[in-house]
């Protein structure tokens, strides 16, 4: 009887434990398909957002909307113009102005010229700008379109350095800008104010749409991203405070080193003057000009307009032009006369490089009682 009752019980115990491992077969199976399904669903969404990504009208990497053609072969391509159809749904949504003040500014920077550079690392540093120095931000509209004008010769260890600073700079305050250095031919006396407006003009032929021209020596630095390259109401003068005049602005009439000008204020005052040869005085006259024809220069607070220059000697051919003085004090005689209106010279060569566009121009040299001394 015993061994009878063991033997129900060992039964019992036996069709419980194989009711459980049912029961534990059966919960592991629906949460086996129920993960299953959840991973279905995952990838259909994930293969439904990479197709939206690749269709021609919410495409988001191609500013100008040019995509491949996924029609037939021989099929045409839709016109920029032409509207998606029904079963399309345009999901790009349309580039907002630039922030006045963009938001990836970092300030004060730390500006050295110790340290070993090549163009080839600037070019890896700046993937993002086009051939010829040429960039435009991706994610919003600019508000200006600005020419950077470098006058220029026999400096190429400077502009390396300043390309590998303004660059980034450029590009983080949201600037659509291209780059020129204007190159004197020859080994003349050097005249910068003529070069600059060469560059203003051979800039507007490249590019009509150019609406702000900043005027930069290759060997300052702004030491801080703060100072915004634009333009203003009123003509604009950055280098409010270079390292080699104690950080302080040397007189209240000064408007060298860095300054810029929209179109119609450049050609309200003439351009530049093309007689001053030699170091000096052209920036003395421009000021001049900028005040007779009744604007006004503007200057970021002197803690932005930080500037630090390349050391460097005195250009041979660039000595102190003796009559920058007495030229200053007939501004107001020449201006009408001696500027872009009257501007001669003869283009070169234009080389469009990586990170910057060349323009080389003989421009003349200055008149025999100047070459006598």
């Amino acid at each position: 009887m015993t061994r009878l009752l063991l033997g129900v019980t060992l039964e019992r115990i036996c069709k419980a434990v194989l009711l459980l491992c049912l029961l534990h077969f059966v919960i592991i199976m629906i949460l086996y398909f129920d993960v299953y399904a959840q991973h279905l669903d995952f990838f259909s969404r994930f293969n439904a957002r990479n197709a939206s990504r690749a269709h021609p009208f919410s495409n988001s990497s191609r500013p100008n909307g040019t995509v491949p053609s996924y029609g037939p072969v021989g099929a045409e391509a839709p016109s920029p113009s032409a509207k998606p159809s029904t079963n399309q749904s345009a999901t790009e949504k349309p580039l907002q102005p630039c922030q006045e003040t963009p938001p990836g500014l970092v300030g004060r920077l730390l500006i050295e010229f110790s340290s070993p550079m090549s163009m080839e690392r600037v070019q890896r540093e700046n993937p993002d700008v086009r051939q010829g120095g040429k960039y435009t931000p991706p994610d919003c509209l600019p508000r200006q379109k600005v020419a950077i004008l470098i006058p220029f010769r026999h400096r190429e260890h400077h502009l390396k350095y300043w390309l590998h600073y303004l660059h980034p700079i450029l590009r983080r305050q949201k600037v659509a800008y291209g780059i020129y250095i204007i190159n004197q031919f020859g080994d003349d006396t050097f005249n910068r104010a003529k070069l600059l407006n060469v560059g203003f003009l051979e800039a507007l032929k490249d590019d009509e749409e150019y609406d702000c021209f900043i005027f930069s020596d290759v060997d300052l630095i702004p030491m801080d991203d703060r100072n915004l390259y634009r333009c203003y109401e009123q003509p604009r003068h950055f280098a409010v405070g270079m390292d080699k005049f104690g950080f302080r602005l040397p007189y209240a009439g000064y408007f060298g080193g860095v300054s810029g000008l929209s179109k119609s204020q450049f050609l309200k005052i003439n351009g530049f003057p093309n007689e001053y040869w030699g170091w000096g005085g052209e920036d003395d006259d421009i000021f001049n000009r900028i005040s007779l024809n009744g604007m006004k220069v503007s200057r970021p607070d002197i803690r932005i307009g930080r500037y630090r220059m390349i050391k460097h000697e005195r250009d041979k051919h660039n000595e102190p032009n003796p009559q920058r003085f007495t030229k200053i004090q007939n501004t107001k005689m020449t201006m009408k006369r001696d500027g872009i209106s009257s501007l001669q010279y003869r283009l070169v060569e234009i080389s469009r490089q990586p990170m910057y566009t060349n323009i080389t121009v003989e421009i003349g040299r200055p008149p025999p009682r100047l070459a006598r001394g």
